[in-house]
C-alpha cells in the first residue's frame, strides 16, 4: 500500500516516494552551501530542480547563484516574491521574472528552471516551471541568443552558491529539499514530480535514477554530519557554512509541519520571525500573538515551546480567532487560553481566558520548555513544564479531564484553534522557539508521536500527535 500524506490540511495525497529531510536556511545566520567545480560543465543546457518553503514574504534571496563581484552574475533567486532566472554579463543575457508571487508560508513549492540555448525557438531557451506547470507570464522577459553560454552557472571560474549571493552578501530564508542540478540535459518537471491521480496535487518523485552529468548533483540533506553531501554518485559535495545538524529539518514536501505564521493579520508588525518561522521575538506593547500556520478542530495535538527569553507577562497557549488589535494577547477572547510566565496577574504564576487572569500552577523562566496538549475531542487543554504536567494534569484522561488547565470551547470563532505564543507587557520583549516536531534548537532526548513523527524533548501523550500534514490526513 502507498503511504498517504497531504500537502494541505484535509487533503490526502498518495506519495510512495517520501522525502525525509529539508535544510532550513536563516539569513540572519549567513547560512549557505558552496562548491567550485574543478572544470566547467555544459553552460548551454542544464536543468535545476528543488522544493522550497517560504518564511519571509517581501524579501529576496538566492536559491543558486554564481557571482564573484566582477559584474558577471547568474542563477535563480526569489526577487521580493517573484521567481527570477537570470544570466548577467554587462547586461541581462537571460532574465525571466515571474508576475506570479510566492507568498504562502505554509506551502511547499516545486521550482524547475531549464536552460537550453541550442533550441531554435527563442522562447524555449529558458523556462520556469512551478508545481509542474510552465510559467508564461513575466514582468521581465529576456531570452538568450542561440547557442549562448551562460556566463557563470556551471563555470569553474565561479563558486556555485546555494542560499547566498557572494557579491551582495545576501542570504536565503526558508527551507530547501530535493535540490538537483542536471548537467547537459533539458528535462521537464515530470522527471522530478507528478500530479496525484486523485487530487491533482503536484508531488515529488524518486529522482535517484536520473543521469546527472559531470557537474550534476543531488542534495537530499539526509546526512546530518555532511549536509552538503551529493548523493547522485558524482561526489560533487558542497562545503557547509553556518549550518549544523539543528538546521536539518523533517518539514518536507511530503510531510509539511506547522510553523509560526507572519501573515496572520495586520497587527503583527511588532513580531520578528526567524529560524524558519520557528522563533519569534516580540516588541514591547505588541500583544497580538504569533500563531501556528496549521489549525485544528478535531483530534489531539501536541507541541513544545521553549521560552528562550522570559519577561513579565510572557504567554503561550491556543487561540480560536485572530487578534484584531495589538492589545489582544493569547487569552484575550473567550476562545483564547494562555499560560503566563514571569510576574503576572494572579501572582507569579497564572493562566488567562476571556481577558481574565487567575492563579495557576508554576511560573516558567529562561530555557524552560512548555508542553501544550490540546484534546479537541474532549475539549480539554493541558500545560506541562519541563516534562511534568501541571496541576497533576493527565492528557490521557479523556472526558474526565484530570488536571486540565481549561475546558475549551467546542466551537472556536474561526472554526479552528491555533497554537500561539506572545507577550502581554508594555515594556518587555520575550522570545519564543516553537517545536511542532521539527525543532529549531537541539533536543537532548528525542521523542516522537505514535506515528513516528516529530522530535520532541518530552514524551508525547498517548493519542496525541505532532501537527503535520500526514497526521492531519489521519487524525485531523
Amino acid at each position: 500500500m502507498p503511504v498517504t500524506s497531504q500537502l494541505l490540511p484535509g487533503v490526502k495525497v498518495f506519495t510512495p516516494h517520501q522525502v525525509a529531510n529539508s535544510l532550513r536556511f536563516n539569513d540572519g545566520s549567513s547560512d549557505y552551501l558552496v562548491r567550485t567545480p574543478s572544470s566547467s560543465g555544459n553552460r548551454q543546457t542544464f536543468t535545476i530542480s528543488f522544493w522550497y518553503k517560504r518564511t519571509t514574504p517581501g524579501t529576496s534571496g538566492s536559491f543558486i547563484r554564481a557571482d564573484n563581484g566582477s559584474g558577471i552574475d547568474g542563477g535563480i533567486r526569489i526577487s521580493t516574491d517573484s521567481i527570477q532566472f537570470f544570466d548577467y554579463n554587462s547586461s541581462y543575457k537571460t532574465n525571466l521574472v515571474t508576475t506570479q508571487l510566492l507568498r504562502d508560508v505554509s506551502a511547499w513549492y516545486h521550482i524547475v528552471c531549464v536552460a537550453d540555448t541550442t533550441n531554435s525557438t527563442s522562447g524555449d531557451r529558458a523556462l520556469i516551471y512551478l508545481n509542474g506547470t510552465r510559467i508564461t507570464d513575466f514582468s521581465s522577459e529576456t531570452y538568450p541568443t542561440q547557442n549562448l553560454n551562460f556566463s557563470s552557472i556551471n563555470d569553474s571560474s565561479f563558486a556555485q552558491n546555494i542560499g547566498r549571493s557572494q557579491n551582495f552578501a545576501t542570504y536565503l530564508d526558508g527551507y530547501l529539499a530535493e535540490f538537483c542540478f542536471i548537467d547537459g540535459q533539458a528535462l521537464t518537471p515530470t522527471s522530478f514530480g507528478e500530479f496525484d491521480s486523485i487530487t491533482n496535487i503536484w508531488k515529488p518523485k524518486d529522482v535517484s535514477g536520473l543521469t546527472f552529468g559531470t557537474n550534476g548533483f543531488y542534495l537530499d540533506f539526509e546526512n546530518s554530519s555532511s549536509l552538503g553531501a551529493d548523493v547522485s554518485g558524482n561526489g560533487n559535495n558542497f562545503t557547509v557554512n553556518n549550518l549544523t545538524s539543528v538546521d536539518q529539518s523533517t518539514d518536507t514536501c511530503t510531510n509539511n509541519f506547522a510553523t509560526l505564521n507572519p501573515l496572520n493579520g495586520n497587527n503583527y508588525a511588532g513580531l520578528t520571525f526567524s529560524e524558519g518561522n520557528l522563533k519569534v521575538t516580540t516588541t514591547a506593547g505588541q500583544y497580538a500573538p504569533a500563531q501556528s500556520t496549521i489549525g485544528f478542530n478535531t483530534g489531539k495535538w501536541y507541541a513544545e515551546f521553549k521560552a528562550t527569553d522570559v519577561d513579565n507577562w510572557t504567554m503561550v497557549g491556543i487561540v480560536g480567532q485572530n487578534a484584531t488589535a495589538t492589545s489582544q494577547p493569547v487569552g484575550y477572547f473567550s476562545d483564547g487560553y494562555g499560560y503566563i510566565g514571569g510576574s503576572s496577574a494572579g501572582g507569579s504564576n497564572s493562566k488567562m481566558n476571556n481577558n481574565s487572569a487567575s492563579s495557576y500552577a508554576s511560573t516558567y523562566a529562561d530555557g524552560d520548555i512548555i508542553s501544550v496538549a490540546v484534546d479537541c475531542d474532549n475539549n480539554k487543554l493541558y500545560f506541562g513544564l519541563n516534562g511534568t504536567w501541571l496541576n497533576s494534569g493527565n492528557p490521557e484522561s479523556g472526558s474526565s479531564g484530570t488536571g486540565a488547565a481549561f475546558t475549551i470551547s467546542s466551537s472556536p470563532t474561526s472554526g479552528f484553534y491555533h497554537f500561539a505564543v506572545g507577550n502581554w507587557s508594555g515594556s518587555q520583549t520575550p522570545d519564543w522557539e516553537a517545536n511542532f516536531g521539527s525543532p529549531p534548537y537541539a533536543i537532548s532526548s528525542g521523542n516522537s508521536d505514535a506515528e513516528g513523527f516529530g522530535n520532541f524533548e518530552y514524551a508525547v501523550p498517548s493519542g496525541y500527535f505532532a501537527l503535520c500534514s500526514k497526521n492531519l490526513a489521519e487524525y485531523g
